[in-house]
């Protein structure tokens, strides 16, 4: 029998399978037929909702639409509100002085999201504190530095067929003489939430950098780092989602970030996983120090993600996390949830999904998780901006 020639089976298996990637992405997409790939409808919020993001009472909001400062809202039929989109929250929050915003004097917080293992939530976690931060009214970028794609994926755009080269952070690392990063920064469906996309290109410069790094002073670890510089006027907080590997990437990453958050979930395989990256990390951490490069982090956070602490060994390891990692580790832990599952089958995220997959009591326990976990980060964020640390406190926070 004649033997398979395996590069066009791979070739073939490729293409059949990211016919099918489209199809998923064709299924969980909200937008209106005809629309631009990756264009999804953003999320609508009641007046009760509305009021809490915004600061005012309802009663304000209607007075404010009644005497013009705001235009009225969007009603069916019927007469009935269809509620309001982010960008309408925004311009509330615009005409009543309510948006959290940095100060230019406070510094841009950039939040590596990083462990050394894949399958523990990263882009997960990632994208969802993202949206959080958005829905919250801060001006967000989130930046996809994984060659795979996921918080890519999750925001509407499959990355072998949506995005290209130069859509990445490729061409600026590779390219010395490019001073700006703005070129990549595109919009998303959430107002206030900006994207630069990966795609398996990225994949190459992991190489790329490592040769260059081998031939020079290793200033080339800068280059993110000096991206984000270029922009960072029209941002509160930048997210990073790395590969999950310490390479020449993330230690790009790690160079550009002030603050670290790691998940974790608990289970002994991910917490052994995760000391041999402290162990990488202390280590990369030394070496750069010694080559006038270090990793300067404003707070780091471990967040216990995927739990169920319905089994026993994951409580078990849940304390022993507790106990060995103290305050640098958030009091919230982000559960395992069926409305997880199927919001990352649709390509979405749980604050994208306009009703339950599941039942009610799940998707909103799951939503209690989510909101939680990113409550904490924010405040750990905003604890880093002198101009809110008086606001902190009036809130009780400090």
């Amino acid at each position: 029998m004649d033997g398979i020639d395996p590069a066009i089976v791979v070739e073939s298996l490729y293409n059949r399978s990211i016919d099918v990637v489209a199809k998923l992405r064709a299924r969980g997409d909200a937008s209106d037929e005809g629309s631009e790939p990756g264009t999804r409808r953003a999320p609508r919020f009641s007046i009760t909702r509305t009021a809490e993001l915004v600061g005012r009472t309802g009663a304000a909001i209607r007075e404010a639409e009644k005497d013009g400062r705001l235009p009225g809202v969007a009603r069916t039929n019927t007469g009935r509100r269809i509620g309001y989109t982010l960008e309408e929250v925004n311009d509330m929050r615009r005409v009543f002085g309510t948006r959290p915003w940095r100060e230019p004097s406070d510094p841009l917080s950039i939040i590596a999201v990083q462990n050394f293992k894949g399958g523990v939530g990263k882009s997960t976690l990632s994208v969802h504190l993202a949206q959080h931060l958005a829905i919250r009214g801060y001006r967000v970028c989130l930046i996809d530095c994984d060659s795979q794609g996921s918080s890519t994926t999750m925001l509407g755009y499959i990355p072998d067929l949506d995005i290209v080269e130069e859509d990445t952070l490729y061409p600026f690392i590779r390219n010395a003489e490019m001073s700006s990063l703005a070129y990549a920064v595109r919009e998303t469906h959430w107002n206030g939430l900006f994207l630069i996309p990966a795609n398996l290109r990225l994949y190459s410069a992991e190489y790329e950098l490592a040769a260059r790094i081998a031939r020079s002073d290793g200033m080339l670890l800068n280059r993110l780092a000096e991206g984000i510089a270029s922009i960072q006027e029209h941002f509160d907080v930048v997210i990073l989602d790395p590969p999950p590997a310490l390479g020449t990437v993330s230690l790009s990453v790690m160079r550009a970030a002030n603050s670290l958050l790691i998940p974790v979930p608990p289970t002994v395989v991910d917490f052994t996983s995760t000391t041999s990256f402290l162990a990488m990390l202390h280590e990369s951490m030394g070496v750069l120090a010694e080559r006038g490069l270090p990793i300067d982090l404003n707070w780091i956070r471990f967040v216990a993600t995927r739990a169920d602490e319905q089994k026993s060994v994951q409580r078990e390891l849940l304390q022993i996390m507790r106990n060995l990692f103290g305050e640098n580790m958030l009091r919230s832990v982000l559960r395992d949830s069926a409305e997880i599952d199927n919001a990352s089958a649709r390509m979405m995220s749980v604050y994208e999904l306009e009703q339950p997959v599941t039942s009610r009591e799940t998707y909103q326990r799951c939503l209690n998780y989510l909101n939680a976990v990113n409550a904490e980060i924010e405040t750990q964020i905003r604890m880093t901006w002198p101009s809110h640390k008086a606001r902190l406190r009036a809130e009780g926070v400090l």
